[in-house]
């Protein structure tokens, strides 16, 4: 059993205010620190619930948050970026944990929520349906058979979660009050209930469902700002000076038209 792990940063346990996910940040460090104990939580309870393997990427930003000489040293690393694949050998996977993420744009009362930039994106819809960065990632494996077994985050992210994978391990590590406030698990109760989760998502990995997209996948964005649209570029409908789409046969080759 190969489990794959795509890890962000807004969703980690012990997490809530901007300054713990941008680098420079006045608590930077302090949210690197609790990034990498989530991680090894998630993976040792990977190979409680009976993985072989496990893959972990660091998915926040520009890929350079793990502590790396604190990490588990039976999982494999995946760090930087990779323009070709954001699952790379997805494939060879039998199961996807997107670990520590968070809920889509405009989600009230959730902590840090956003889709993929907090900056640029307003709103985008797959398949004419709003969706945030859960969906995208599921939909990537989907594409490819591969189930995305477990989840963690604050309770908007995992009723999000929950919507489109009903079955889906969904670990609640916090309960947002604001974009910057929430109720948090202190770590112990937290890393417990990532472990456990995990565990139980890998037992159970066979009884999950991918979730697929209908083809053609269809992606819409409204940008925050106008005069950001681009068009012109190939396999791009501009809506209005805001908001465009685009179509493809996959979600990640219609990610990489937007």
């Amino acid at each position: 059993m190969n489990i794959f792990v795509m890890v962000d940063m807004e969703g980690i346990s012990g997490i809530c205010r901007k300054s713990q996910v941008l680098p420079g940040g006045e608590h930077y460090e302090e949210g690197r620190r609790y990034l990498t104990r989530d991680v090894n939580a998630c993976v040792a309870g990977c190979f409680d619930g009976g993985a072989d393997a496990v893959t972990v990427r660091d998915a926040h930003g520009g890929g350079f948050h793990l502590i790396w000489d604190e990490l588990d040293n039976r999982a494999d690393y995946i760090q930087g970026r990779s323009p070709r694949e954001r699952m790379p050998a997805i494939d060879a996977y039998d199961g996807l944990i997107l670990l520590g993420y968070h809920a889509m744009a405009g989600t009230s009362e959730a902590i840090l929520e956003h889709t993929m930039s907090s900056i640029a994106w307003q709103n985008f819809y797959l398949n004419g349906e709003k969706a945030g960065e859960f969906a995208i990632d599921a939909g990537i494996a989907g594409d490819h058979d591969v189930p995305v077994i477990m989840t963690s985050g604050d309770d908007k992210l995992c009723a999000e979660a929950k919507e489109l994978v009903p079955d889906i391990v969904a670990v609640e590590t916090k309960r947002g009050l604001d974009v910057e406030g929430g109720y948090l698990l202190p770590p112990v109760r937290a890393h417990s209930a990532i472990r456990e989760g995990a565990s139980l998502a890998v037992s159970t990995c066979e009884a999950i469902a991918p979730y697929r997209v209908a083809r053609p996948v269809q992606m819409r964005l409204e940008l925050v700002s106008r005069g950001h649209v681009p068009a012109g570029r190939p396999g791009v409908t501009v809506i209005d000076g805001r908001t465009y789409s685009v179509s493809a046969n996959t979600v990640e080759e219609a990610l990489r038209l937007l």
